[in-house]
């Protein structure tokens, strides 16, 4: 199905086309609702803080997801891969790349929250910068390394889309997929439960930290409800957005 519109084996048309659909408004929901988030980070002073500089790059890497999920989505309606055998690496490598800066963003945000509610110390700016400036360096690393040998990218079992390829059991993809998990999965889970349970027993709260194909690409829109949507300061900051490009249409009227 890579190359060609013949269905997969084992797949039927109305399950090619409902992976495409779902994928679709996986899709397009991510996008919209992260685009709220960085449009209002970019028009609303109040949210250029340290703080929200991490949420902006969690919804960045939440948008590059979404962007990859809607390649998938197109060639699933298409019942091909249309890009070929290097396209097929290129959108390995950005799924992976920005899949690992939302798990690492998501760690670097409830580090951060630790920081500021257990520490009673804002986050100050070099850090914040710091902090993003390592997610993005260590995911674009990470997701490079198939590129060049170690770990490798292939297509889905629909055929529509790529990723790490699984089904290897080789040394080579082995040894890479137990290290990098280590570092980008297990790592980042370890700093986020941490942070929160300390937070938990400091503020005596309960709370809970937040955490293959069609569910991974629900990520960016839980993530832009949870830490995006659900801060009252990026509420307002949308709604100033939103009402202050209302008010610029009715004055071109």
């Amino acid at each position: 199905m890579a190359e060609s519109g013949a269905l997969p084996t084992g797949f039927g048309e109305l399950e090619v086309l409902a992976v495409g659909t779902v994928l679709l408004v996986e899709a397009l929901s991510g996008l919209s609702l992260n685009s709220l988030t960085i449009l209002s980070f970019c028009k609303t002073p109040e949210l250029r803080t340290p703080s929200h500089l991490l949420v902006l790059s969690l919804a960045l890497a939440d948008s590059g997801i979404s962007l990859n999920a809607l390649v998938a989505a197109t060639s699933s309606l298409l019942r091909r891969w249309p890009y070929g055998s290097e396209g097929c690496q290129a959108h390995g490598f950005q799924g992976f790349a920005t899949a690992l800066a939302s798990i690492c963003s998501s760690a670097a945000i409830a580090w951060g929250r630790y920081h500021h509610y257990c520490t009673r110390s804002r986050l100050d700016w070099n850090t914040a910068v710091s902090l993003v400036f390592f997610v993005w360096l260590s995911s674009t690393f990470w997701a490079a390394l198939p590129l060049l040998g170690w770990g490798h990218y292939d297509y889905e079992p629909l055929g529509t889309c790529c990723t790490l390829d699984y089904s290897r059991v080789d040394r080579n993809f082995t040894s890479f997929l137990f290290t990098m998990a280590f570092f980008n999965f297990l790592l980042p889970l370890f700093i986020t439960v941490t942070s929160y349970r300390l937070m938990e027993q400091k503020l005596g709260k309960t709370g809970r930290p937040p955490v293959p194909a069609l569910i991974a690409k629900t990520v960016p829109t839980v993530n832009a409800i949870n830490y995006a949507l659900g801060s009252e300061m990026v509420h307002r900051g949308i709604w100033q957005c939103l009402s202050q490009q209302r008010k610029d249409r009715d004055r071109e009227q």
